[in-house]
């Protein structure tokens, strides 16, 4: 009891220079705790006896106490610790609209001048960017606070400024306190500002390829009163495919055509608004995975032979092939003794399939076929037709394709790219790669394809069909660089010829086999026209921050790309070569939004973030966010539009803000350095105030 009153009387005693009183007991605690209660009773005694010299004893007691209790004189040598102050300065997506970014930085500037002038002050500046590594975390201007001052003790935290539009996506509720010092917010940006904004509500992933893929859309007209209309732009893969009138502020499903299977990159853009803010947040991109339901195929074989299983063993291995066989050994007016038993069960449809269905197949395979006179020319002059308009058509060539029956004599040699000679080579040879198949996406790293010493590691062949290419690519040879593999673009369509019948060695595994199932696989693909196997293709992906760029191409260079960021911002990227027909570059990638790349020939577009990005969910200037936080903790918010309010320094407990000044707390912090000690009362001083009070206590009981 007595220690704790002790101290604190003794705590109240504080000088401003560091001097305050302690206490050094001559005996034990409890001996001044026995030594109080002693007199106490003897004072009190004498009080309830009316004694005289009661007011004496008291006097005598507690000189003798306080002397026992050996008062010392304590000096600190303090060391003054500077306050921190944080300037969090907001940079992000939004911050780039208008001339926010120039006031942001004539601000900050301003403040840290007037800051560097201040002693025992440390002010720790920090910027907040957009993430656009594809998280949708917004701008976090608290996140950032936090870690500026997460080593600061709370007692030197001097507040905290803050540059930003507004809108920040991190802060506390309304009224809770950001932090234990004052925050001030200035706000960039002009008030009630409107702008327009295009929102992907919904969309589809995956579709099935030729139908229509639904895709829910929003446009917001902020600031505006009512509803009204606006145009919204489609695009698929680069291509134009109109306009929609949409009315604002309802939702609105889109129908858009998947063509082909893959990615369809999708570009949604509506026009300005009546009071347009920026562009950026006016545009969005959606990916839509296209599936085909079921791919027919029409194989057609001349004659039974060892290559016609690995045809049809590919074709059925795969559950999405619909496959139609036919096997055609003579013609159906041919009259023999064959018994009726060893005939085919049904006559070949040829007219509903050359004729009435044929457009309904999405791929059409001869393999090793002779013409007999089965089919009429008028249907191979169909099959030329549908290649012309989008067909697909494989021609697996046997020894049939040299003689006078080869289906070159018909009216399909139109669109085959390669012409027999007449010629059959019979001798050992290995498949080889050319310079054009190192670059074209088919045969580009096929498994064992041409190493180092430009030789493949494949299994040998034994027979090839002499011809010259007279259109289109080609990607394979045999001995003496003939043609083994062709392919050539006609018209919508696309054709491939492989110019011999012993690709079954490698299904089989003679001589170490090779990727006939990889090799087979790209080419139905290719004729298919998936977009990862096109020859020219501009395409680019978003990763950690950076956009990567590729471009396939059979040419000798690429051109350099332009590049065009989601704020409009145009810069060129030089691609270098990294494989045969492939290449690269690479750039910054640091806004959300959709990036544009073309060429002058191919474009491309890729999105940093998701559809709707909080960065970019609404970009008007606000102080609505932030004004209640920052009150909570003393601060304030003002607008720079109205000007730059001084900046003060306020004792703590004070206010922290006013109409046109911000305030930042001076909290007096300090460090002991060393610590001084000696006694308040000399030893002589001691003994004579104790004598003192003594005789004092006698000669008013004498009395």
């Amino acid at each position: 009891m007595i220690e704790s009153a002790i101290a604190a009387v003794t705590g109240a005693i504080t000088g401003a220079l560091g001097y305050t009183i302690d206490f050094a007991p001559l005996v034990p605690w409890t001996w001044l705790y026995a030594f109080a209660a002693i007199a106490a009773l003897v004072v009190l005694y004498a009080i309830f006896r009316r004694a005289r010299g009661a007011a004496g004893r008291l006097l005598a007691f507690a000189v003798t106490g306080f002397v026992l209790a050996n008062p010392l004189i304590v000096h600190e040598i303090r060391e003054p610790l500077n306050d921190v102050v944080a300037l969090i300065v907001d940079h992000s997506q939004s911050m780039n609209v208008g001339e926010r970014r120039a006031q942001a930085a004539r601000a900050a500037a301003e403040i840290k001048k007037t800051l560097a002038g201040q002693k025992n002050l440390d002010v720790r500046e920090t910027t907040v960017t957009t993430d656009a590594s594809g998280g949708d975390n917004g701008t976090e201007a608290f996140a950032a606070l936090r870690a500026s001052l997460a080593d600061v003790p709370p007692d030197r935290v001097a507040g905290a400024i803050l540059i930003t539009d507004g809108e920040v996506h991190d802060a506390p509720p309304k009224n809770t306190p950001a932090m234990r010092a004052p925050l001030q917010v200035l706000i960039a940006g002009t008030r009630d500002e409107k702008d327009r904004k295009l929102s992907v509500v919904s969309a589809a992933r995956y579709a099935i390829v030729g139908q229509e893929a639904g895709i829910v859309v929003r446009v917001d007209d902020f600031g505006a009163e009512g509803h009204g209309s606006a145009q919204i732009t489609l695009h698929v893969d680069g291509k134009y495919l109109g306009t929609r009138n949409v009315e604002t502020g309802r939702e609105t499903t889109l129908h858009v055509p998947v063509a082909h299977g893959g990615e369809n990159v999708v570009e949604i853009a509506a026009n300005a608004g009546p009071d347009e803010l920026t562009l950026e947040n006016n545009r969005a991109v959606v990916t839509i995975s296209g599936v085909r339901d079921r791919l027919r195929v029409l194989l057609v074989s001349g004659e039974p032979h060892a290559g016609e299983r690995v045809w049809r063993n590919l074709l059925k291995a795969d559950p999405s092939v619909d496959l139609v066989h036919f096997t055609i050994l003579r013609p159906p007016d041919k009259q023999d003794s064959t018994p009726i038993d060893e005939l085919s069960l049904i006559a070949f449809p040829t007219r509903q399939l050359f004729d009435e269905k044929l457009n309904q197949f999405d791929l059409v395979v001869f393999d090793r076929y002779r013409e007999r006179g089965i089919l009429p020319l008028a249907y191979f002059e169909n099959l030329a037709n549908y290649v012309e308009n989008g067909g697909a058509l494989l021609v697996s060539a046997g020894p049939e394709f040299a003689d006078d029956l080869s289906i070159y004599r018909t009216p399909l040699a139109a669109v085959l790219p390669a012409q027999p000679t007449g010629n059959i080579i019979e001798e050992p040879f290995r498949p080889q790669v050319t310079e054009k198949g190192l670059a074209n996406p088919v045969t580009h790293n096929l498994p064992g394809a041409n190493d180092a010493t430009h030789k493949a590691s494949w299994g040998q062949w034994f027979r090839l069909i002499g011809a010259q290419a007279v259109s289109g690519e080609t990607l394979m040879s045999g001995p003496g660089g003939k043609p083994l593999l062709v392919l050539d673009h006609v018209g919508k369509g696309r054709v491939a010829e492989l110019l011999s019948d012993q690709i079954w060695l490698w299904a089989r595994g003679y001589d170490g086999g090779g990727p006939q199932a990889e090799l087979l696989r790209r080419l139905a693909h290719w004729l298919m026209k998936e977009p990862e196997l096109e020859e020219e293709r501009l395409s680019a992906t978003i990763a950690d921050g950076r956009i990567a760029i590729e471009r396939r191409t059979m040419a000798d260079s690429a051109a350099p790309v332009t590049l065009t960021t989601p704020s409009g911002k145009q810069s060129t990227v030089t691609l270098q070569k990294t494989e045969p027909g492939l290449w690269r570059g690479s750039a910054r990638a640091q806004e959300l939004g959709l990036y544009r790349l073309t060429d002058g020939t191919l474009t491309a577009v890729a999105a940093a973030g998701p559809l709707n990005p909080k960065e970019v969910a609404d970009m008007r200037a606000t102080d609505a966010i932030l004004k209640g936080p920052a009150e909570a903790t003393g601060g304030s918010v003002h607008w720079l539009s109205d000007g730059m309010p001084d900046l003060r320094f306020v004792g703590p407990g004070d206010t922290a803000s006013g109409r046109n000044w911000i305030g930042l707390k001076r909290n007096g912090a300090y460090r002991v350095s060393a610590v001084e000690q000696q006694p308040l009362l000399p030893p002589w001083l001691s003994v004579a105030m104790i004598i003192g009070a003594v005789l004092l206590a006698w000669r008013l009981e004498g009395r």
